[in-house]
């Protein structure tokens, strides 16, 4: 990371050209470590957010245990903020309060006091937008908070705040560059938003060893799916139980794939554990399970050709995706994928391999990008001499050249990152009628 000459009268009119700016100060887009957070969070006077924080961590699921949260607690009538990211169109998607993204001006005046308060102090672009939040949810009157990590856990900007009840979704392989080579070594990062004596909640039905050791060493109490709590899937229905609570006849959650029953015990495990301080009611589960919210999970758009997105990136996450598709309807499929250089093309490409009629590789507009060649070369890897696909420059383009050879009745994929969900979506957007939302 490259020092910046700070200086506290830095302002800009607009938050593009604050985004830009922050993205100008760092040659690299991560690096951990919580004492530079801390420290311009302390010069901020940041302290408590909310009488109640939860902070979600995993390798998938995060986005979809956040959002189910919001949705229950806000059906309940609490008034409840939540930090997520990447974001897909906008950055305000980041930081909501009250379901409703906070404005341009109010994220520009939170940077500024984030500027003011860092007084040279290097940041990278995730750890701007992460005070920036905390800035705005300490000067809300709020009832809980919801904190997504954005990565790992024990070193991620938002460990700066101690979690009321820390929930730890599924856990796959990712960003091994950065956690591990393995679920064990990623888990213990994950781990690292638990608290002595504050409850923890994981929805991995395969919880690993360290978490467990993890939380036994701290000491905390870890509340762990198929053990604490369990959940059945009834058909059209599911149940929910733990101890003497008993949920049954719950609708599905409005997030397709059979994998959202997992995210949705854990939600209610985490739901149990604050009864004291956020009660919720039967109606709100009900409603609030099947009013969510979450663009680019499994997101079906209908018309002549169905369009699919997905944000999946990793094996475990696109085995998941491909599960779920294997249940529709058959049909030509055109799969859109592009991806970080980072990510395990290979795997990715070996899970979609079932699915595929078609294969269109894109290049993102990104830093650590793997170009289309870079992918068609991992395509080759997997499936030898009979490998075929189109390369392209740009998601855009990839785009355009599917709708170019598509037929009435097929179907388009687009996943691999949320970079590609987000340009697939601006070219939706440009259509003059625009598609029906199914899921």
């Amino acid at each position: 990371m490259s020092a910046s000459s700070s200086l506290s009268d830095v302002s800009f009119d607009s938050l593009d050209a604050w985004l830009a700016w922050q993205e100008s100060l760092s040659v690299t887009d991560i690096e951990l470590g919580l004492d530079r957070s801390r420290l311009v969070a302390n010069n901020m006077g940041i302290k408590a957010i909310a009488p109640t924080v939860v902070t979600v961590a995993g390798t998938n699921g995060k986005g979809s245990s956040v959002a189910m949260l919001d949705s229950i607690l806000r059906q309940a009538g609490y008034r409840v903020a939540t930090y997520t990211s990447p974001h897909l169109r906008s950055y305000n998607e980041r930081i909501r309060i009250d379901g409703t993204p906070v404005s341009d001006q109010d994220i520009c005046g939170a940077f500024e006091r984030v500027e003011f308060a860092r007084a040279g102090t290097p940041l990278t672009y995730f750890e701007f937008g992460t005070l920036a939040a905390l800035s705005l949810f300490s000067d809300a009157v709020l009832d809980i908070v919801i904190l997504e990590v954005g990565l790992g856990g024990r070193l991620d900007a938002v460990n700066i705040i101690d979690a009321d009840v820390a929930l730890i979704a599924t856990i796959g392989i990712d960003h091994t560059e950065f956690l591990g080579d393995n679920r064990e070594q990623i888990s213990l990062e994950k781990a690292g938003i638990l608290r002595m004596g504050k409850p923890a909640v994981c929805s991995d039905i395969d919880v690993t060893s360290s978490i467990k050791r993890f939380a036994r060493e701290l000491p905390t109490q870890l509340e762990i799916l198929g053990s604490s709590y369990r959940f059945s899937d009834d058909g059209d229905h599911w149940s929910w139980w733990s101890g003497d609570t008993v949920r049954t006849e719950l609708p599905k959650p409005s997030l397709a794939g059979d994998y959202q029953l997992g995210n949705a015990a854990g939600v209610l495990m985490v739901l149990e554990i604050l009864k004291g301080r956020v009660p919720v009611t039967d109606i709100d589960i009900v409603r609030g399970l099947t009013d969510i919210s979450l663009p680019g999970r499994f997101q079906r758009i209908s018309g002549e050709i169905e369009t699919i997105l997905d944000v999946a990136h990793n094996a475990q996450a696109v085995e998941a995706f491909v599960r779920t598709l294997l249940r529709l309807e058959p049909r030509r499929t055109h799969v859109l994928l592009g991806m970080l250089r980072t990510k395990d093309h290979p795997s990715v490409i070996r899970s979609l391999e079932p699915i595929v009629d078609t294969w269109h590789l894109a290049t993102v507009n990104a830093r650590r990008r793997a170009t289309g060649i870079e992918l068609y070369a991992s395509l080759k890897l997997v499936a030898g001499r009979s490998a075929h696909a189109r390369t392209y420059d740009s998601v855009a383009s990839a785009y355009q050249g599917i709708t170019g050879i598509v037929k009435p009745g097929d179907r388009i994929v687009a996943l691999g990152s949320f970079l590609v969900v987000s340009e697939v979506m601006a070219c939706l957007a440009d259509r003059q009628d625009p598609p029906d939302i199914v899921n």
